[in-house]
């Protein structure tokens, strides 16, 4: 019996996965059977389920790749001294994290950010995929954490801020804005990071004005 490449099983998974999440963003986890899955890659059942179990293992499977990748991208970013600038730094990512799924749509538009918001909802009922998601975001708000620790030595962000707080207010920027998309429909990361870039380049002397002008 001729080997199977590594490529090829490669291949294959990759396969399943995208089929699965174009079915778990269109439908919903639990409104999505193995069936489904199965009908959308047109694969058979062995095929399938030498590589995952069942839908559990899948979307555990897509949620850990996502996270992983993104963690990956901001400790590179670590070992750079300094970090790039924020609004940079968030529009590679998530640009990247987007451009790599581009390819699956649900009627017209980026299936992904409707997987998000599906895979949250999960999480709710499912504790063995919150357990991934919370180790998933800890990872990635740890690097987060570094990199602000960067822009600190750097002198490119001030250093009475708890760096912590700084992760976890730009992953709140990015999940919001991934939030957004699902709900009212693409937009480019431009969006984000022109924000961004306006929000961090805000003078100190400007704020104070506006503060007393409100008051």
């Amino acid at each position: 019996m001729a080997r199977v490449s590594q490529e090829h099983l490669d291949a294959r998974r990759r396969q399943i996965l995208d089929g699965a999440a174009l079915c778990f963003a269109r439908n919903g986890f639990h409104a999505t059977s193995m069936q489904d899955v199965l009908k959308e890659v047109d694969l058979s059942a062995g095929a399938v389920y030498r590589y995952f179990s069942g839908k559990e293992q899948l979307i555990g499977a897509i949620v850990a790749e996502v996270l992983g990748s993104v963690r990956e991208a901001f400790e590179e970013a670590v070992r750079l001294s300094p970090p790039p600038p924020p609004d940079e730094l968030v529009a590679s990512v998530l640009g990247k994290t987007l451009a790599a799924r581009e390819s699956l749509v649900v009627d017209g538009r980026p299936a992904f950010p409707r997987l998000v918001v599906q895979v949250w909802t999960e999480t709710l009922r499912n504790e063995e995929l919150a357990l991934i998601l919370r180790e998933g975001y800890g990872s990635v708000r740890a690097a987060w954490g570094e990199i602000v620790e960067g822009y600190q030595r750097a002198g490119m962000m001030r250093t009475d801020v708890t760096p912590d707080h700084v992760a976890r207010t730009m992953i709140a920027c990015v999940l919001g804005f991934i939030a957004q998309q699902s709900l009212f429909g693409p937009a480019p990361v431009e969006v984000l990071q022109d924000g961004l870039r306006a929000l961090t380049t805000m003078r100190a002397e400007d704020t104070a004005t506006g503060g007393s002008q409100l008051g």
